[in-house]
């Protein structure tokens, strides 16, 4: 497996480390907790459940982000005079629903038993076996009657209806009180939910949310709220013609287009002075819901030449994805390891449907249907914006589509986080402890869900749907495709599936199909490399993806498709080109002849069809990615002016990370052959990367270390420029490694001690937007730095870039 793609599934597992919390040690295995004989939940775990409508929460173990390995439910909360008031109190502990024991998944298995509860044909009886202070019997929950979601829920579905109806209705009181405060993003939301039912009773709290949405304003994370805030103003203004708010609608726009990256991305909040993003960099989490709401603000009156540039600089950025994977957490590689992430696939549906590009809306919105169960559960941080952005984009594939995904996971899991007053909780995913958005109202995000049949905003349907409408049997299919993974268990249902089907997997339409497919390929012992071959040849794209992810992981047994790839490389489309340069490389030594070619498609700029260097930035990874880049092995036979050429090329790419990887060539190089490198290093230290901040100081330190070890006079100025003007995620780490680096200049650092004191002084004072100890860390290392270059006597000979 190629480094870019390693890269991919890495990007998870920080996910994962950043969303969940240590549990406590006696959650560290798989062991099953007994309730019923003296376990008791774990010190430190408080993540435990609504249980939809009886008004009552429960704790269940978790072990890999499922709820799979547990069989017991026991009670955390009951509300008082709710339904559950009585049949269950603190402590009891749930073993089954009807005269069955939890057998798979009692978080299903509940929220399944509420959905038959509320239909008629349940009337309204929630049958559970509770054991209770030693006592096992079975105890009845009397629940309000909602009926049965339709074929095409939310479409023509009378429970549909009901559930928006209660929850708008208790929604409009709680906006109603004076005291009412929430997060920027739930409170928009929530009006947006009031909008969308079409009950003209409520247009007068919406028009006062709206006025609170026309002032609204952030000095921090704006990108985050922004957003949703432009949105509802939007929605206000088209579904009332009411134009109050127009003026500080173009405000907010404006605000978010003028704090845009010079690449068209956003962060967690607005670009800096350089058009540059701070700390992680791009974030698509807040990213596609601002480009969307651009969308809509210009929908509803708002022209301006730099509103225009902005929608278009960021979908320039997600069209490169539709076809490749999911939209993935900022400017990285498509996510292939589930259909959606986070809802950004959601997102960018809405966005193309928006934008009038169906293709490409018609991806991401197969991509939302294909992403239930475990895929859904998960998410940076909390997986509030996985719910959130669903069912509206699964709609845009039609009633078959939304019916098919409420009946294998919506449903359930609506009803779940349902409360007996009708409003709805944020459940999270399934670990030990709370997630960021825990104590968030997921009302409004919940209820959009149920509008949808109503059309009334655009949130919702109300402009025409530009892609084609699925039938009941191609919705199944979709949501078969998104079966067969979970974080506890990865593997086992494509490796029960034989070469013949794995085979067929691989020319699926699914990117995920395709990696799981090809994985599984891989843990095979017989290797069908003649089969892919024949697929290389495919008149199908999808074919000829699937083939090169497959031979990609098969490494040195996929030699005898190495003619064939090569073939590839000289293809048209830009990800056969990429996906085939992976696999070539991953073969390693038996495709060494091809690593000439792949230098010089490396070097070669095509701003006409790759205006983002894509091509560029995936052979930088193939080509010098430390960890198993082709190049990592020996420069010994590579043509030094090909490698010249290519290098110069990949420190221009915009993306950091690209750059980055270039930085394993400089210390294999002698002092004699990196000479004719240096001025493109020293510019790729003073000239940041637009793009991939998170990782654009890797080659900045790499080449401030380099121009140290060879005394380029040059590299003094330079690094003490970085110093200051570094990105500060993480500058603590750096400063220390920078300042060992300009020791090495020795006493000719002294004309430099009065730019050093400074800096010092201004980490003294405190850098915004970072934590003060890290800042006076950073002011010592730099004092001490100081105080070693005026005791210095070494003065070794330097060097200069432009010597001649």
């Amino acid at each position: 497996m190629n480094s870019f793609r390693i890269f991919s599934i890495t990007t998870l597992s920080l996910s994962a480390v950043l969303t969940i919390a240590c549990p406590a040690a006696a959650m560290n295995d798989e062991r099953m907790l007994d309730f019923t004989k003296g376990d008791t939940i774990p010190v430190g775990s408080n993540h435990d459940w609504n249980l939809g409508a009886t008004g009552a929460r429960g704790w269940m173990f978790s072990h890999k982000f499922t709820t799979t390995s547990a069989r017991q439910i026991v009670i955390t909360k009951v509300d008082a005079d709710s339904p559950a008031d009585g049949p269950l109190e603190v402590g009891d502990v749930i073993l089954g629903v009807g005269v069955e024991r939890f057998s798979y998944d009692p978080r299903t298995e509940f929220g399944k038993a509420l959905t038959t509860a509320e239909s008629e044909s349940g009337g309204g009886k929630l049958s559970l076996i509770r054991w209770r202070k030693g006592k096992e019997e079975t105890v009845v929950i009397m629940l309000p009657v909602m009926g049965s979601y339709s074929a095409t829920a939310p479409y023509d579905c009378p429970k549909s209806k009901r559930i928006l109806e209660q929850g708008c209705e208790v929604l409009a009181k709680r906006i109603a009180e004076p005291n009412y405060r929430a997060n920027p993003i739930t409170r928009s939301l929530n009006a947006l939910a009031l909008l969308a039912s079409g009950n003209p009773d409520y247009l007068p709290l919406v028009k006062r949310e709206a006025k609170w949405a026309s002032g609204y304003s952030a000095n921090a994370m704006q990108t985050w709220y922004y957003g949703y805030v432009i949105t509802l103003l939007a929605e206000y203004q088209m579904a009332t013609g009411d134009q109050s708010f127009m003026p500080d609608m173009r405000r907010l726009a404006l605000e978010a287009a003028k704090g845009q990256s010079i690449v068209g991305s956003w962060g967690h909040g607005f670009a800096e002075a350089d058009g540059r993003l701070g700390g992680y960099g791009m974030m698509n989490a807040p990213g596609l819901p601002l480009t969307l709401s651009l969308t809509m603000a210009r929908a509803a009156g708002v022209k301006d030449s730099e509103i225009d540039q902005a929608i278009e600089r960021s979908a320039r950025l997600i069209r490169f994805y539709a076809g490749k994977g999911a939209i993935p957490y900022g400017d990285h590689v498509p996510w292939t390891e589930t259909h959606e992430d986070n809802g950004k696939c959601g997102m960018a549906a809405l966005m193309f449907s928006f934008l009038n590009e169906p293709d490409k809306a018609e991806f991401f919105s197969r991509m939302s249907v294909a992403s239930h169960g475990a895929e859904r559960d998960g998410g940076h941080t909390g997986n509030f914006f996985n719910v959130l952005w669903s069912l509206p984009a699964v709609s845009l594939s039609g009633p078959h589509a939304s019916g098919a995904w409420m009946e294998e996971f919506g449903g359930w899991y609506f009803d779940l986080a349902r409360r007996a007053d009708g409003t709805f909780v944020h459940l999270g995913p399934p670990e030990e402890k709370n997630d960021s958005y825990a104590d968030w109202d997921c009302t409004g995000a919940y209820l959009l869900a149920y509008a949808l049949p109503l059309k009334k905003i655009y949130l919702t349907g109300k402009r025409p749907n530009i892609i084609p409408q699925i039938d009941a049997a191609e919705a199944s299919r979709l949501i078969a495709d998104g079966r067969g993974w979970n974080n506890n268990d990865r593997f086992s249902y494509y490796d029960k599936l034989d070469q013949k089907e794995l085979l067929e997997r691989l020319s699926s339409w699914s990117p995920i199909v395709r990696e799981r497919a090809a994985m599984a390929i891989s843990r095979q012992q017989e290797k069908p490399v003649p089969a892919l071959i024949e697929l290389l040849q495919s008149s199908r794209l999808e074919s000829r993806y699937g083939a090169c992810q497959a031979l990609a992981m098969l490494k040195k047994a996929a030699a005898p498709a190495v003619p064939e790839l090569e073939k590839c490389l000289e293809e048209e489309d830009l990800w056969l080109r990429i996906e085939a340069a992976e696999a070539l490389v991953g073969i390693g030594e038996p495709a060494a002849q091809t690593i000439p070619r792949l230098l010089e498609l490396l070097a070669e700029v095509d701003l006409a069809n790759d205006p983002r260097g894509m091509q560029q930035r995936y052979f930088c990874f193939a080509l010098f990615d430390s960890r198993d880049g082709a190049l990592i092995r020996s420069l010994q036979e590579v043509d030094r002016e090909s490698l010249f050429k290519a290098v110069r090329a990949g420190l221009l790419n915009e993306d950091g990370r690209a750059r980055g990887s270039i930085g394993s060539v400089y210390k294999r190089l002698s002092k004699e052959d990196i000479e004719p490198l240096l001025p493109a290093i020293h510019q790729a230290v003073i000239e940041p990367a637009p793009s991939g901040i998170m990782f654009a100081d890797q080659i900045r330190v790499e080449g401030i270390s380099i121009l140290a070890s060879h005394h380029i006079e040059e590299g003094m100025q330079a690094g003490v420029d970085y110093i200051r003007s570094q990105n500060k995620w993480a500058s603590e780490k750096r400063t220390p490694e920078l300042l060992g680096y300009l020791l090495q200049y020795g006493s000719h650092m002294k004309p430099l001690i009065p730019e050093l004191e400074k800096i010092a002084a201004e980490f003294e004072a405190g850098e915004e937007n970072f934590p003060k100890k890290l800042s006076l860390e950073k002011a010592a290392a730099v004092r001490e730095a100081i105080r070693k270059v005026e005791a210095s006597q070494d003065q070794p000979e330097l060097s200069s870039i432009n010597a001649e």
